[in-house]
């Protein structure tokens, strides 16, 4: 068999986005039988948030689509991280360029939008860490939506 393709999920806390977009892959992967194909993570651009579980909010609406992802804990992203992983998945654009600028030159992993993945183009998942429930399902559903992307690229080998 071959490597397993290693995705790290990014957001600026990792409290929010990044856990239900790595739950969400989790979830699909399993569901497709896809589980060892690849690793994944998920960290954030900021310390702040370090050791914590994700936001009770993301934790609800994970566990509203059957995902429990109240174990992980929030890490910073490292320099390793880009070459440990082969894609770096970023939720919105400012993420995407805090992460590229911490990209050592000689990293190979590859630091992109996760909903380039989703086939919606350039777009951000909005962050609803100030928002409501509802903010939460619209960053689960476009998150859902970059997992069954990815899924499917890992099914027909596209990488």
């Amino acid at each position: 068999m071959a490597r397993p393709i290693g995705i790290l999920m990014v957001c600026m806390g990792n409290i929010c986005r990044s856990p239900m977009a790595e739950g969400a892959l989790r979830a699909r992967l399993e569901a497709a039988g896809l589980g060892e194909r690849a690793r994944v993570d998920s960290a954030g651009t900021s310390r702040a948030h370090a050791g914590q579980p994700p936001d009770e909010r993301a934790i609800a609406c994970a566990a509203r689509h059957g995902v429990a992802i109240e174990a992980q804990r929030a890490r910073a992203l490292s320099v390793d991280d880009f070459d440990a992983f082969d894609f770096i998945l970023c939720a919105d654009r400012t993420v995407l360029h805090d992460a590229g600028i911490r990209k050592p030159r000689t990293a190979h992993g590859q630091v992109e939008l996760l909903l380039d993945w989703a086939g919606v183009g350039r777009k951000d998942v909005p962050d609803p860490y100030y928002g409501h429930a509802r903010d939460f399902e619209r960053a689960w559903s476009l998150a859902d939506a970059a997992a069954e992307g990815i899924v499917e690229r890992i099914r027909q080998g596209r990488f």
